[in-house]
């Protein structure tokens, strides 16, 4: 199994902290910017006609969270492809869905986009049976813990699905969960104050054999202009 994990291209929330350094103003489960929407345009238009430096295809599953950003993503890299994008709940972003108290400061989970939203604006995303019109999230915000687990899990899972043959899967996630995920990788020996970064629409490729697991390159982005990065 090839497995691909994608960081989502620029969201609002992105762009506030890269302008102000702060979160305050951020909104729970923000849209794409301008710049956003330009980096998936590139990055679809890489991956629609791109055939890997290792020799390989492309995708034969895609895969996204459930936060806009990422369906955004996932459904421009779609279209190129001419793959479905199939809903991953457990891939979103640590904490989830929340935003702060005006008063208190205190962190407070939010219910997510339901099953009417994303018929609407995203129908050709496959759907969980799960997803109701109460939203996909809908509990307290998640603890470092919960996230490091979830990151365990999503592996096993992966290898569940696919670890035994030749598919190329295609991730579309977030910065905090892709460093979870390398994390529990590589076992999080000696990673103290250590972050692995990903650029928005970033791209890293990992080769997962019967006998050992290869990070074959981490957080590629050749598909954007200079002044598309962020």
């Amino acid at each position: 199994m090839t497995l691909y994990l994608i960081r989502h291209a620029q969201s609002a929330n992105n762009e506030l902290y890269e302008r102000t350094g702060a979160s305050i103003g951020r909104v729970e489960d923000p849209e794409l910017t301008t710049l956003g929407t330009q980096q998936a345009r590139f990055l679809s238009d890489y991956l629609g006609g791109h055939s890997d430096a290792g020799g390989q295809n492309r995708f034969t599953h895609l895969y996204s969270s459930l936060m806009v950003r990422a369906v955004a993503t996932a459904t421009a890299v779609s279209r190129s492809c001419g793959l479905p994008v199939v809903a991953w709940p457990e891939v979103h972003e640590q904490m989830g869905i929340f935003l702060a108290d005006e008063q208190s400061g205190e962190l407070i989970g939010r219910p997510g986009k339901s099953r009417s939203y994303f018929q609407e604006h995203y129908p050709d995303l496959q759907l969980p049976d799960s997803l109701n019109e109460h939203g996909w999230w809908n509990r307290p915000v998640e603890t470092a813990a919960q996230w490091k687990q979830r990151a365990r899990e999503f592996l096993a899972e992966l290898r569940r699905r696919h670890g035994t043959g030749d598919d190329r899967v295609a991730v579309v996630t977030h910065g905090g969960f892709y460093h979870e995920v390398i994390l529990a990788l590589t076992g999080g020996a000696g990673t103290d104050g250590l972050w692995f970064t990903m650029h928005n629409t970033g791209i890293t490729r990992i080769d997962f054999h019967p006998t050992h697991t290869s990070v074959v390159y981490h957080n590629r982005i050749e598909h954007l202009p200079p002044d598309l990065v962020s």
